[in-house]
């Protein structure tokens, strides 16, 4: 049992004043595992306190002591990368595929921030203008439970790669990884102030860090709903606000496409991180005349995927992170079969075999229409819907028809033709056949997933100010 007494302020772990307690659970068997102490607004103040304390100083420091203190974030996580994954599998259950690239990935963003710092020009000269990039002031960040080291880890190397002091405010529900990795942070001695951590509730915490006039920049990643309340919050002080929110993603499916390489990228992009991935592509776009051919495969794809525990490192597919995760996804998947749905694979239930633990059925639906709301609502869990076109334009038409605009795919076999329908979707990211993107290339959304950009010098230029001295 992990009792986590703590929040980290002006670098030091302390007793927070919130007194509130949080029960923390193991996903694949649904026992209790840990307890966590939460803070509250008055600890946030005192962390926003401190964050403004030590951000004069961290605004004159160098690029080079800032890629000093990259690099010595990136060793301290490094350092840690068993314990992370033993937290990640333990409190959040992913499959042994996802905490493979997550643990690994959470030390290298401080990598790229380092190298992005390395090549960017923090001065420049226009006509008689010496135009400087100055960090915005003391930043917030608000994280999710779905890749919870990952996120606290890009937010906090983009604000230490612009100079700037950061106030986190994570998802109570995996308190254990972020205590883990709070410890390996810690090593990496920073400068005291620069990085405060409080637990605590969005309605609380997450609250104050939005409204409060001492914070200068918010980055949110979560849902588009709490997206919507921060970024009405942080308006009356005038924050810039980076959000990164939900997904719907089409798969467009063209039909040249090489279905013995295609249905493996499509159930590695629907099922990814167990479903619970905002990036997930959702919604499969099938040609008419191969519809048949594809379904067919995907039912056998599908049955052959294994759900288990993270334990086991043959399984695909782990649980939901909670009861009430497990629950939504139930109620989409009822939902899906009353709007007329058909069932291909999957359903409502555990998995057989599976009588304990938050586990899901990989659920693949067809004859689905784009006004279904499992074809318009984010479910956060392995729920696909395969829906057909008749052409290339209607294809395209499909998949822009969405609130959403984050993430997505183009599979087929011509290079041209998929870069050509690529730039026709209205998406921040389209992956051509599941390539892999380089860790400087921004990501983001457009429409409601989001405002702004992370990662590389799009998303370093999100924590700066241009400043023009003239004559």
């Amino acid at each position: 049992m992990k009792i986590i007494e703590q929040i980290y302020v002006d670098g030091a772990f302390v007793t927070p004043e919130g007194s509130e307690r949080f029960e923390l659970f193991n996903p694949a068997t649904e026992e209790k595992i840990g307890e966590v102490r939460l803070g509250d607004a008055e600890d946030a103040r005192a962390a926003i306190a401190a964050a403004k304390r030590a951000f004069p100083a961290m605004r004159r420091t160098t690029p080079a002591e800032r890629i000093a203190m990259l690099q010595a974030l990136r060793d301290a996580v490094a350092a840690h990368a068993d314990a992370l994954h033993e937290a990640m599998a333990t409190e959040y259950g992913a499959p042994q595929s996802f905490l493979a690239f997550s643990v690994p990935h959470a030390s290298h963003v401080f990598e790229v921030a380092a190298k992005t710092v390395a090549g960017y020009t923090f001065t420049r000269q226009i006509g008689n203008a010496a135009v400087v990039m100055e960090p915005v002031g003391v930043a917030a960040a608000i994280t999710p439970w779905n890749s919870n080291i990952g996120f606290i880890c890009t937010k906090l190397a983009t604000a230490i790669a612009a100079g700037t002091t950061i106030v986190i405010k994570p998802s109570e529900m995996s308190a254990i990884q972020t205590q883990t990795l709070l410890e390996a942070l810690h090593e990496a001695g920073l400068p005291r102030g620069v990085l405060n951590l409080v637990n605590g509730y969005g309605h609380v915490v997450g609250a104050e860090l939005s409204q409060n006039p001492g914070i200068a920049k918010i980055t949110f990643t979560g849902s588009t709903t709490t997206g919507k309340t921060i970024l009405r919050t942080a308006a009356e002080s005038f924050k810039r606000v980076t959000l990164e929110l939900g997904g719907k993603g089409p798969q467009i499916l063209l039909d040249d496409a090489d279905l013995d390489h295609a249905i493996p990228h499509v159930l590695a992009s629907a099922f990814r991180n167990s479903g619970q991935a905002c990036i997930a592509g959702t919604r499969l776009l099938v040609s008419e005349r191969r519809l048949a051919e594809v379904t067919s495969r995907l039912a056998t794809a599908v049955s052959a995927l294994k759900i288990g525990p993270s334990s086991d490192p043959t399984s695909d597919i782990g649980p939901m992170v909670s009861a009430r995760q497990w629950q939504r996804v139930q109620s989409y998947i009822r939902l899906g079969q009353e709007d007329g749905a058909k069932l291909l694979a999957g359903g409502e239930g555990r998995p057989q075999g599976l009588d304990r633990g938050w586990f899901v059925r990989p659920t693949v639906f067809t004859d689905v229409t784009n006004d279904m709301r499992i074809a318009r609502e984010e479910i956060f869990g392995p729920v696909l819907s395969v829906l057909s076109y008749r052409g290339e334009d209607e294809a395209i038409a499909i998949a822009n028809d969405t609130d959403y605009g984050l993430q997505s795919y183009v599979l087929g076999t011509d290079a041209e033709r998929m870069r050509r329908v690529a730039g026709r979707l209205e998406a921040g990211r389209v992956v051509l056949n599941e390539a892999p993107a380089d860790a400087q290339a921004p990501f983001g959304g457009f429409k409601h997933s989001g405002i702004g950009r992370e990662f590389g010098p799009f998303g370093l230029e999100a924590f700066l100010e241009p400043k023009a001295i003239i004559g």
